[in-house]
């Protein structure tokens, strides 16, 4: 009987031993798991669509987080990208100009060498389909490590840059926060730039208070007005819609040159058709964001005019809504009417949110 209860006895401590010995490993292997798959504590970032533009196309993989956007914004302004670490985007997209580069007719890079393109703004770029004048990448993603990588600009490999990055004092920490690793890639370098720059939204000019019956145009504006959308004086509407991002991001030529010293898009195709095309950009904050032109030729808005009322060149190439326009349709008074529309689509509070500055 007393070996019956010893064995009983015995057998009750071994089941139990057994039992705790798996619920450890079963614990064990859960921690385990959690290293490996670290849990995500990123925050969802509330991007607000403006009325009267579309749903924006945001990659499935590079979803808006808070983290994200912040990390994307020290970076869009942190020198460190670049090999002397002396160039941030920031040098040549200030704010104040509709982040293009404070009048410049071209950008000088790390080496202080001139660009031979003027920079472009940048807003709404999250509905745009490509980027740059000629189309050359065709997301946020590979536009911001191409001007990285550019020899002129900011001359580093993107190698180099992660390497800088991973020996930084913050910046690992700062990862693992928006993209679950201290291990900084090139991909979530990128990723957070292009996060960033897909919150830097323009929609509250004036023209846009007037659309929803906050403010009235003068008469002048309202002349302005009639004349871009009237299609045998401005016609600018043809090209740059009215309205939500003031861009078809169509490639025109548009009479500048007869012979294109500078190919475009057809640099990027190599189509005899594509020579001298580039693609057409907002006319969002046009005010501010001169010089114009994809090589910033016309310093003031009144020459951008005059060249589509009397200049237009006839190139092989020549769009086809500037092929038949007749010289001298504009008098200077409708030019300056034109210019005054165009004025109004400055937006002072995309120029100095805060949201957009320097960390």
């Amino acid at each position: 009987m007393k070996t019956k209860l010893l064995y009983n006895f015995s057998k009750v401590l071994f089941t139990f031993a057994a039992i705790a010995v798996t619920v450890s490993a079963c614990k064990k292997d859960e921690e385990e798991a959690d290293d490996e798959i670290p849990e995500s504590t990123t925050t969802p970032y509330n991007l607000v669509i403006p009325a009267g533009f579309p749903a924006m196309n945001i990659p499935i993989d590079n979803a808006l987080t808070v983290e994200g956007v912040a990390l994307g914004r020290r970076l869009f302004y942190d020198p460190i990208l670049s090999s002397n670490n002396l160039v941030s985007c920031s040098s040549c997209h200030n704010q104040q100009m509709a982040f293009t580069d404070n009048g410049s007719q071209y950008s000088f890079g790390v080496d202080s060498i001139a660009g031979t393109r003027n920079s472009m703004p940048i807003m709404n770029l999250g509905w745009a389909p490509n980027f740059f004048w000629d189309g050359g990448t065709t997301n946020l993603e590979t536009q911001a490590s191409a001007q990285i990588t550019d020899p002129i600009e900011m001359h580093q490999t993107l190698d180099e840059t992660v390497s800088k990055l991973n020996s930084h004092p913050e910046y690992p920490a700062l990862f693992n926060k928006a993209f679950g690793s201290s291990v900084i890639t090139s991909a979530a370098l990128i990723r957070a730039i292009a996060q960033f720059e897909r919150t830097i939204i323009s929609a509250n000019s004036k023209y846009d208070k007037f659309l929803k019956g906050e403010v009235t145009l003068t008469t002048q504006e309202q002349s302005g007005l009639a004349i871009y959308t009237d299609a045998s004086k401005g016609n600018c509407n043809s090209c740059h819609t009215l309205g939500g991002t003031f861009t078809n991001y169509e490639f025109k030529n548009n009479g500048l040159d007869v012979v294109s010293t500078d190919e475009g898009r057809g640099g990027i195709t190599t189509l005899e058709g594509d020579k001298g095309k580039f693609k057409t950009p907002s006319l969002r904050n046009i005010a501010v964001s001169g010089p114009y032109m994809h090589d910033g030729r016309f310093s003031t808005l009144e020459q951008c005019v005059n060249h589509y009322n009397t200049g237009i060149q006839n190139h092989p190439n020549l769009a086809t809504e500037l092929s038949g326009a007749i010289s001298g349709r504009m008098s200077a008074q409708e030019m300056q009417d034109l210019v005054a529309f165009l004025n109004t689509l400055t937006d002072d509070t995309y120029l100095t949110n805060s949201a957009y500055g320097k960390p």
